[in-house]
């Protein structure tokens, strides 16, 4: 689910910003965006936010703005020496000029990072409140992604009402279908025998032949079945995300039987086919709103 959290800490020697945005994704996949000198603490802000997180793409910004005032310990010199020293040399090289434009070499990344007097030891107090910082930004997009997550409940509800009345109506559809299946089997009977006589017990055992290869009762039952599941997952809550996913390949796979078993009725089949592709629609859509719940 997509949110945006941000929380800044005050520590001895400066100012912390801890951020974290969100967008949907099937599994957990967390980009850590971090200065140097707290590149050691990345697989504990990972322990923190996986405890309260199951599925997203998430992006971690920390930003540490020391408050001694003093800019030179802030400026990554060997950075800046050998981006001022390629410049030269490019411009000497393919014979142009100009010079290099300093705030553009302050937006490269790292040129204001930490030094290396900075990096070694990081006091303990300002990674404490990097902890701190990370719990609560990280209960604070949760809060965005509860309050997103509840429209996204009602809306697969509604969908699944609409599921269910699709499977109904097919359901009443279906049983006119042993009827509809001896037409057609009298009809091609009647074309290869050219107007001789057929035996109606015959006629009537191959109609139910027919019709029992292409009956979708048990399609239908297991798709009513899945669908009350589905909805009894979205009641209970919790973690339902990742059981969505398999629940809904399931209920595809029921729709897609139902529609190869529909063909050649006629104005029957063309209806049931309509209403086949209508909970097929159902499923794709709460499919894709399934990816926003954990």
């Amino acid at each position: 689910m997509t949110g945006f959290a941000r929380v800044k800490r005050s520590a001895a020697q400066g100012e912390i910003s801890f951020s974290l945005k969100s967008v949907n994704h099937r599994g957990l996949d967390l980009h850590f965006h971090l200065p140097p000198e707290f590149d050691a603490l990345e697989n504990d802000i990972r322990g923190i936010l996986k405890r309260g997180m199951a599925r997203g793409h998430v992006q971690i910004h920390l930003q540490y703005t020391r408050g001694d005032g003093d800019a030179p310990a802030l400026l990554n010199r060997e950075l800046l020496d050998a981006y001022v020293r390629s410049f030269r040399e490019a411009a000497e090289t393919y014979r142009l000029s100009g010079a290099p434009d300093l705030n553009s070499i302050l937006r490269v990344p790292g040129m204001l990072g930490a030094s290396a007097e900075t990096t070694e030891d990081l006091p303990e107090e300002v990674a404490a409140k990097v902890f701190e910082a990370a719990s609560e930004a990280l209960g604070i997009l949760n809060e965005f992604r509860e309050r997103e997550g509840a429209a996204t409940v009602r809306e697969l509800r509604q969908r699944c009402e609409a599921l269910r009345s699709l499977v109904d109506r097919m359901s009443k559809i279906r049983e006119g279908a042993v009827l509809a299946f001896q037409k057609r089997l009298r009809e091609k009977l009647a074309d290869l025998l050219h107007g001789a006589g057929v035996d109606p017990q015959r006629l009537a055992q191959e109609a139910a032949i027919l019709a029992d290869r292409s009956d979708i009762a048990e399609e239908l039952v297991r798709l009513g079945a899945h669908t009350d599941q589905l909805e009894s997952m979205l009641q209970t809550g919790g973690e339902v995300g990742k059981r969505l996913d398999f629940l809904l390949q399931e209920m595809n796979r029921e729709t897609n039987t139902i529609l190869s078993k529909t063909g050649g009725l006629g104005d029957l089949g063309i209806t049931m086919t309509d209403l086949a592709l209508a909970a097929k629609s159902e499923i794709d859509k709460i499919r894709e709103q399934s990816l926003n719940l954990e």
